[in-house]
């Protein structure tokens, strides 16, 4: 009685302040009280238990709340824990009979409740679509409770409320959420009612509950939502709705039970989808889907209608769909109905045909490893040859685009965990045997982007390796295993069992899984490639000259490799011009040995009676060779320019033995013993090739060589001294200098140093100058000799 007493006082101080002119000094004190009073109404409807006394309180805590809202006292942070302590203490009690006070006193409680629900949207003013809201967004949690009662009577306020603002307009509210298209015009979401799509698809659920009052009150809230949407409709002439307006007359005309049944259900959901935005036709979806999880409160053949619906006729907006495909895979685990599976496939297929990149990429995140749930989900979209095609080439896409390189380690926006996953996944897919004509369609480029995502897992950090296969640790199913896994497994798809076990016999599919072997897995794999029929290694080839065309360090090491490896066992014909177009980008590249993989191929090239001649347009790139810091390249580049020169003919050969000649001679002194001794021998070489005019030029590249090549008849690598000594005497041969070629002869290289004073003194200064680079030799015998000769 006294708590009952202090709300009853509290509710009218409150009244009086709305009705009479009080005082401001106690004004003034109600307003700095109004939290106090708040919160001791929310602890007094906390602390209630059931009975008549409780029921009483619980009234007049209501009419304090109404009171309060009445004359602004109601904080707008305190309004939301009221409402809820309202809720919880009102909606639990134990269920009335039919009859008597007990049922009387009930229904007074409820109504209550309904006047104070509406006096709070009242009281908000402009912000009333916003009160409305946030009041529906307190009562649907109560709609799914496990009690009936509860449901129940938080349905009938929702009803209740439904019906009020049919009668109450509610000011300054926008009608463009009940269109079907957003309209450009600028409102504020305060006056929007943001939440349409949340309780129509809510509503249109609890009309199949179990229980019958709950479904009377929803199929009561639908009818009256959607005479509240008519109107707003109506503000706007060109979008007033007759026939609509006559549905509605007619739906008016039928007895609840009517409109309670499956049929009428689905009708009454169709009509509301004329009016609902994408953003709430997606939460409706995303809403129906987790109904259909078993077991569920409501009937999962409406819950599954209702998705077939929304997704068939859906445009949706970015980021929409990765939330469909996620609640698709969290729910799909507790689905057993055959009509919501189904369903779901048909959802699938929908959003694959017209989102293809974003199904694809969602799926790939929910399950980077490809779980039974995502098997399942993956053999629903590609059941249909179209859909097939268009999963292939966005997974392939993937494969190819960890290139970007990315250092997030989440696989929602890393490429790298992305395209590992799209490896795993490929190998599902062609388990399923579903797709074979689409995996044939596209099967070199597949076949190419399989082995480079071999050669980029070799590179994962552990911490990538361990985030992306935690989940497969137990069966040793490492990233670059389940891609070479998925490579043997392409194979066999397309009938070359023979071509896996080749390979597997010469440790082919061993080598690769190792970063030390794994360019010599790659050999084997492109060796036996090459057995296939003609137009599948064309096929792969020419696949691999497009790719080269643009430079991506992430996998062009790996593919220059394969396409070397099918240039040298192939017939060439129209290959070699690609490869042609292609080689002198990747002479020049900065990838660590791709030059010298280039010349290697050049050089078997231009061993080839069929395909030598034809290797001279590369002969400007390859002489360019000469001049990197790469000694591997030059000791490859010097015998490819050795072979291309007795290509050449007459002038042509003239000069460019004269041009070879000055960039010959500054290898003399290259760190590595094999350039040292190649350059001097192709430079003994050149020395003969050169006539007529160009003869006088070449004589003082001669005179500016004999110096090194002398002192090299003291290099520490015998073969590069030997390489000198025959130099020095074709020398003197060339320059007509026969004491020169007797002394080089016999290595007399003291006497060779005098004669080269004696004979042009003029030249001591230059010899000065050449000498002293050679006081930093590494090699101590050069050292001696210069200091000798100076």
């Amino acid at each position: 009685q006294q708590k009952a007493q202090k709300l009853r006082f509290l509710a009218s101080i409150c009244t009086i302040c709305s009705t009479t002119n009080v005082d401001s000094t106690v004004w003034d004190m109600l307003y700095f009280c109004q939290l106090e009073v708040a919160e001791t109404i929310e602890v007094l409807l906390q602390e209630e238990s059931t009975g008549h006394l409780s029921i009483t309180v619980q009234q007049q805590a209501m009419l304090a709340i109404t009171s309060m809202s009445r004359v602004g006292l109601l904080l707008q942070e305190k309004k939301s824990s009221l409402l809820h302590a309202c809720f919880c203490s009102i909606f639990h009690l134990p269920p009335q009979d039919t009859q008597g006070p007990e049922a009387s006193l009930y229904s007074k409680t409820l109504a209550t409740m309904d006047s104070m629900l509406q006096v709070l949207v009242h009281s908000a003013g402009t912000l009333g679509i916003l009160e409305l809201q946030n009041i529906l967004q307190l009562l649907l949690p109560f709609t799914n409770s496990q009690l009936a009662a509860v449901q129940e009577r938080a349905m009938a306020r929702i009803a209740r409320l439904a019906n009020f603002i049919t009668t109450y307009s509610l000011p300054q509210v926008c009608p463009c959420f009940a269109q079907a298209t957003v309209l450009r015009h600028q409102c504020s979401k305060t006056h929007q009612f943001v939440m349409l799509g949340r309780l129509v698809g809510h509503l249109t659920l609890c009309c199949t509950c179990k229980d019958k009052g709950t479904r009377h009150e929803a199929a009561e809230a639908l009818h009256h939502l959607h005479t509240f949407v008519l109107q707003q409709r109506s503000r706007w002439p060109w979008l007033h709705d007759t026939g609509q307006l006559q549905l509605q007359e007619g739906w008016q005309a039928r007895q609840p039970w009517q409109l309670l049944q499956t049929s009428h259900t689905s009708k009454i959901f169709l009509m509301f989808t004329k009016y609902l935005q994408p953003s709430d036709r997606a939460d409706i979806i995303l809403m129906a889907i987790k109904s259909l999880r078993a077991p569920s409160a409501y009937s999962i053949s409406m819950a599954a209608h209702m998705v077939d619906v929304l997704v068939a006729d859906h445009a949706f907006q970015p980021g929409q769909v990765p939330n469909v495909v996620w609640v698709i895979y969290r729910s799909l685990p507790s689905v057993r109905a055959v009509v919501a599976l189904n369903s779901l496939d048909r959802a699938l297929l929908v959003l694959t045909d017209k989102y293809p990149s974003e199904v694809v990429a969602s799926l790939l995140q929910c399950s980077p490893t490809c779980t039974h749930v995502a098997v399942a989900m993956w053999r629903a979209i590609i059941s249909e040859p179209q859909a097939a095609e268009k999963v292939l080439r966005e997974l392939l896409s993937m494969l190819m685009n960890q290139s970007l390189r990315k250092t997030s380690t989440s696989t929602k926006d890393n490429p790298r965990i992305l395209s590992l996953a799209a490896a795993r996944t490929i190998h599902e897919i062609l388990l399923q045997s579903t797709c074979h004509r689409q995996v044939e369609a596209i099967f070199p480029q597949l076949f190419l982007a399989l082995l480079f995502q071999v050669s980029f897992t070799t590179e994962l950090t552990l911490q990538e390796v361990y985030i992306f296969w935690k989940e497969h640790q137990q069966d040793l199913l490492t990233p670059i295993r389940s891609a070479v896994q998925s490579m043997r497994m392409l194979l066999c798809s397309m009938g070359s069992e023979s071509l896996v076990l080749a390979i597997e016999v010469q440790g082919g599919w061993d080598k690769l899984l190792s970063t030390q072997t794994h360019l010599m897995g790659v050999h084997i794999v492109a060796r036996e490639m090459m057995k296939t029929p003609r137009p599948m290694h064309s096929t792969i080839f020419y696949h691999l000259a497009e790719l080269l065309s643009v430079e991506d360090p992430t996998w062009e090491m790996v593919a220059m490799v394969f396409f070397i490896e099918m240039l040298s066992c192939t017939n060439l014909s129209e290959e070699l011009d690609h490869a042609l177009e292609i080689f002198p980008m990747y002479l020049r590249s900065q990838c660590l040995g791709m030059p010298t993989l280039v010349l290697r191929a050049i050089l078997r090239l231009t061993e080839r009676p069929d395909t030598e001649r034809k290797t001279l347009v590369l002969l400007p790139d390859v002489m360019e060779q000469l001049q990197s810091a790469d000694s591997n390249a030059s000791a490859v580049a010097l015998p490819v320019l050795g072979n291309m020169l007795r290509l050449l003919e007459g002038k042509t050969l003239s000069l460019t033995a004269l041009s070879l000649a000055d960039k010959l001679r500054l290898l003399f002194d290259d760190e590595s013993d094999t350039v040292r001794e190649l350059s001097i021998r192709l430079f003994q070489i050149v020395m003969g090739l050169v006539v007529g005019a160009e003869k006088k030029k070449m004589k003082k590249e001669v005179w500016d060589s004999l110096l090194p090549l002398l002192f090299h008849l003291h290099d520490q690598d015998k073969s590069v001294a030997k390489a000198s000594q025959e130099a020095l005497h074709s020398a003197g041969q060339f320059l007509k200098w026969g004491q020169l070629a007797q002394l080089a002869e016999t290595a007399q290289a003291w006497r060779i140093c005098e004669c080269l004073l004696a004979r042009n003194r003029s030249r001591a200064k230059d010899y000065l100058c050449q000498s002293q680079p050679y006081l930093q030799s590494p090699q101590e015998p050069l050292r001696r000799e210069a200091v000798r000769f100076i």
